[in-house]
């Protein structure tokens, strides 16, 4: 199969073609997690398919000093951090530094969940499967650290998927979770946004949006 014929049209498409994947939960009271921004348009189709609710976890990439697109970590919601240690110690980076950036972005989460969930307790997930899905995986960086957020809210199950990941990031992910589907694992990954023919940025307003619109179609 040519890398054409691999490519999603755009994330909504990604979601649909995932969501066939993950019909067997369907029956385990699922609740569906998305990564915003990118996540949402995907998790939109999930939750759809599935008859599940659609939330919103918000975790954010560490950035290294003079690199603020280089992960070195990340953060979630209540004071869960994860970090690369091992480049943490090549880049020789210091803790106070740790402490700034990670505050910094601890911020940036709460400003988010408000943003995108108000102030509504998250739903009680006992006896439920969480599904947390994002556009794709890279590093994995931020969805290592909304793994280890959801599994403090005790579910179930906790599954993550995706449409395309790196087959390492997978790998590294995988014990992190109870499944991993993520449905094109390419040797050459280089970017996520490759596998997308269309592969635009979602804003805010365009979250805020689609999250409106799952709420009004599940509480009809």
């Amino acid at each position: 199969m040519s890398h054409s014929e691999m490519l999603y049209e755009d994330r909504r498409d990604a979601g649909r073609r995932l969501a066939e994947r993950l019909a067997s939960y369907a029956d385990e009271r699922p609740v569906v997690f998305a990564l915003p921004r990118g996540g949402v348009p995907v998790g939109v189709e999930v939750s759809r398919s599935l008859g599940a609710p659609l939330e919103i976890v918000v975790s954010r990439k560490l950035g290294a000093p003079g690199q603020p697109e280089f992960g070195i970590g990340a953060v979630a919601p209540g004071g869960v951090r994860v970090l690369n240690e091992r480049v943490v110690r090549l880049l020789g980076i210091e803790e106070d530094y740790l402490e700034w950036v990670s505050a910094r972005e601890a911020a940036e989460v709460e400003r988010r969940l408000r943003l995108f969930r108000g102030d509504r307790p998250y739903p009680d997930l006992e006896g439920r499967t969480a599904v947390l899905v994002d556009d794709g995986l890279a590093t994995g960086v931020t969805a290592r650290a909304a793994l280890l957020f959801l599994r403090r809210l005790n579910p179930r199950r906790l599954v993550l998927a995706v449409p395309v990941c790196a087959p390492q990031t997978a790998e590294l992910l995988r014990p992190q979770t109870d499944d991993l589907v993520c449905l094109l694992a390419p040797a050459d990954l280089e970017a996520v946004g490759l596998w997308y023919r269309n592969f635009e940025q979602v804003s805010d307003e365009e979250v805020i949006r689609l999250l409106g619109e799952v709420r009004s179609s599940t509480e009809r």
